[in-house]
């Protein structure tokens, strides 16, 4: 898999003239969603290179990360007279560089593009790595494909038009990182004052920090055969937190599922590989005061463990298989986890997250 050039912005309208003019295309394409195309693509539209681009707007959130919608995008394509020497933009979260970027990988059997995220999460995990995709089945991610933009252009002013929510959200896949890298950089996360206005430049330092490790483990093991595992830490239960929430008809935002995942698995980390007490109540303590809690009864931990078993990390639907940590950056992956210390997971979280 070739590797990607992560751009952290100084100057926008600058970094993108140079990248789009390193390219040689017959055709650009700029993919948004309803809202980024009303708050985001204002910031660039007037830059020369795009000037004669041709828009493809699509719907909101995750429900619409679909195969209709995947459909939608390569129909553009094709009426829009795209072909194998065409590039696509994708400005917005992580719905719109996964659906975009599977479009662009698939399209004429592949055509270049851009990632331009807009939200924190698309910044340090959807945008970054490779991974391009869309829901089916009622399944997070299911189908998809490894297909790395060329460049990844991360500007954090973006980020002073996102909400609370959506910034949190993020910061979640950030917190992750930390786990599964260095002491410092976990408590400099957890340090961070959601509580008052928010510091932007410590954040896109942050920033930096967080995409630069998931950038190296990317690089270590671009197909997901050994470290890069360690990138699912809180993914196996957060994505079945996930899928259950949109089950209901009630869609949680990813990080969120995340950092729930994240008090369960660290707790399975503690029982099973000895991680450090201290460090998980200090993490749960931080996702408790900043995410609140999904609902769900032990009536739920059925239909919870069900969505588990389809997970793309299992070696077989009969057993889950988890990234745990035996310490900050210790990664203990490929570990089989039984269903009664998924369902005491699952206790902890109901206690603890009150």
């Amino acid at each position: 898999m070739s590797k990607q050039e992560i751009i952290i912005c100084n100057n926008l309208k600058d970094d993108l003239e140079r990248v789009i003019s390193s390219h040689k295309f017959d055709k650009l394409f700029i993919l948004t969603d309803n809202h980024t195309y009303r708050y985001c693509l204002p910031v660039i539209k007037d830059i020369p290179a795009v000037e004669n681009a041709t828009h493809i707007t699509i719907g909101v959130e995750d429900v619409n990360k679909t195969l209709e919608t995947l459909a939608y995008v390569w129909l553009k394509l094709s009426n829009g007279e795209a072909t194998r020497h065409s590039l696509m933009i994708n400005l917005g979260g992580g719905m719109v560089t996964d659906l975009g970027g599977f479009a662009a990988a698939t399209f004429k059997r592949g055509i270049s593009f851009i990632n331009i995220p807009t939200t924190l999460l698309s910044m340090v995990d959807a945008a970054v790595g490779g991974k391009t995709g869309i829901n089916f089945n009622g399944l997070k991610n299911e189908i998809g494909a490894f297909a790395p933009a060329s460049e990844v252009i991360i500007d954090s002013e973006f980020l002073k038009t996102s909400d609370y929510e959506n910034i949190i959200s993020g910061y979640a896949e950030m917190l992750k990182h930390g786990l599964i890298s260095t002491f410092d950089n976990w408590k400099e996360l957890v340090n961070f004052n959601f509580n008052n206005e928010i510091d932007y430049k410590l954040l896109q330092s942050l920033i930096g920090k967080s995409v630069c490790i998931k950038e190296n483990v990317v690089e270590q093991d671009p197909f997901e055969k050994n470290i890069r595992k360690s990138l699912n830490l809180g993914h196996t239960i957060g994505h079945a937190f996930e899928s259950f929430a949109l089950k209901n008809e009630n869609p949680v935002l990813h990080g969120y599922a995340v950092a729930w995942g994240l008090v369960c698995e660290l707790y399975l980390s503690h029982v099973i590989s000895g991680f450090p007490k201290e460090i998980l109540r200090s993490t749960v303590s931080f996702i408790k005061e900043h995410y609140g809690k999904l609902a769900f009864s032990c009536k739920d931990y059925d239909t919870l463990y069900d969505f588990m078993t389809h997970d793309k990390k299992n070696e077989s639907s009969a057993s889950i298989n988890f990234t745990l940590l035996s310490d900050i950056g210790n990664i203990k992956i490929n570990q089989i986890v039984s269903k009664d210390d998924i369902f005491e997971s699952l206790d902890f979280y109901s206690e603890t997250m009150g």
